[in-house]
């Protein structure tokens, strides 16, 4: 019989991003080819615990694989409210929202500022890098600088 073990990961690495007040940084690495080998997806998660500062901290920017960016809100009676509100740019198009969200950006894409407008209570940030392993390779150029 397989060990399967090898495929889960209870404790996570903290390499992505650079220290910000009012969320976690470097956030939680989950999944990544350092954590199990083969593995071809980045996967990260941190908690926003107030209002970022500075706001923004994450700039325009593009990566060389598809992304998926989740914002999830705590409250398990009315899971969809976010708990703040973000507006977060895609090739210069701000999308503003207040609900739990995931959005695909396919590669290339250019992305950010990511900009809290308001903030209620805390929610979670995850970002998933399909076909890259690595922190590295998924952010050749950090999470961008202000403009």
């Amino acid at each position: 019989m397989a060990n399967y073990s090898r495929l889960l990961v209870t404790k996570p690495i903290y390499e992505a991003g650079e220290p910000v007040e009012g969320r976690q940084s470097p956030s939680m690495t989950l999944m990544s080819n350092a954590l199990v080998p083969g593995c071809n997806m980045y996967l990260e998660v941190g908690w926003i615990w107030e209002m970022p500062k500075p706001n923004p901290h994450i700039h325009e920017h593009k990566h060389n694989f598809d992304e998926i960016v989740l914002h999830l809100g705590n409250d398990p009676y009315n899971s969809e409210d976010l708990g703040g509100e973000i507006e977060f740019c895609v090739e210069g198009q701000p999308l503003v929202f207040n609900k739990s969200s995931a959005l695909f950006l396919p590669k290339g894409t250019k992305h950010g500022p990511l900009t809290w407008k308001k903030f209620e209570r805390p929610h979670l940030e995850m970002a998933i890098m399909i076909g890259t392993g690595n922190y590295k390779e998924g952010w050749p150029e950090g999470t961008g600088g202000p403009k």
